[in-house]
């Protein structure tokens, strides 16, 4: 039997050449650490014929080669792993400051998140900025970091009808989340501020400045230090 941990593991074959870990069916801590830890360890010990895999906030999807194993094949293997996960240890995760300009024309929902919760632009920003966030993964497009858990008070749904352009470095909020766009992309996000840190960095070895696990805390800057930082 698994650890008391690990009792709400779940398999399910997800295509015929993909099968998804669950680690329960909510977003916490625990669930993101122990797919953070299998993760590791398929890393370090890779499985003959798995070919990607695919971290969520509480799963893992594995993509396996379906002329050389089958589900049930991979699943007894798996089970082998999930038992030596109690034993595995992650890194300390790095604490990065991003900085962000809230408001106006960088964050036009800015008003709209406020109003929603009868609350003004500034105690949105204060809130907002109050949280150590997780990155508990990285989707969407290349370098996007799903980030939270956000504050309770300031969970909104997303807009009914997603914009076609949000610029890049766009600091965004749906649901019980928040996020930042590292291209210009189509989103349906509100979008509350813009950071002008680049998160996608091709030039580096990690390509992303932010990893799973990261700490992330966002600092309220001006638009004249925006723009500054824009220049270095």
């Amino acid at each position: 039997m698994l650890a008391s941990k690990l009792e709400g593991v779940r398999f399910q074959p997800a295509s015929d050449q993909s099968l998804l870990i669950y680690f329960g069916q909510r977003i916490t801590l625990n669930a993101n650490e122990n797919v953070r830890k299998l993760l590791q360890l398929l890393c370090s010990e890779p499985i003959e014929h798995v070919r990607n895999l695919h971290p969520a906030y509480c799963s893992l999807l594995v993509k396996f080669d379906p002329l050389n194993l089958t589900h049930a094949e991979l699943e007894t293997i798996l089970q082998g792993y999930l038992h030596r996960l109690e034993s595995i240890s992650l890194p300390e995760p790095r604490h990065i400051e991003i900085p962000v300009c809230y408001g106006g024309e960088f964050g036009p929902d800015l008003t709209d998140v406020a109003s929603l919760h009868e609350m003004t632009p500034a105690q949105v920003i204060s809130l907002h900025a109050s949280v150590t966030y997780v990155v508990y993964f990285l989707g969407f497009v290349p370098g996007y970091p799903y980030l939270g858990e956000l504050p309770a008070d300031l969970a909104t749904p997303r807009l009914p009808n997603p914009r076609k352009h949000v610029p890049a470095g766009s600091v965004a909020i749906g649901g019980n989340q928040t996020g930042i766009y590292p291209f210009a992309t189509p989103g349906g996000w509100r979008l509350i501020g813009r950071t002008p840190v680049a998160l996608f960095r091709p030039q580096s070895a990690n390509l992303s400045l932010l990893s799973v696990g990261d700490r992330v805390r966002f600092v309220p800057i001006s638009i004249e230090q925006f723009a500054a930082a824009e220049k270095e």
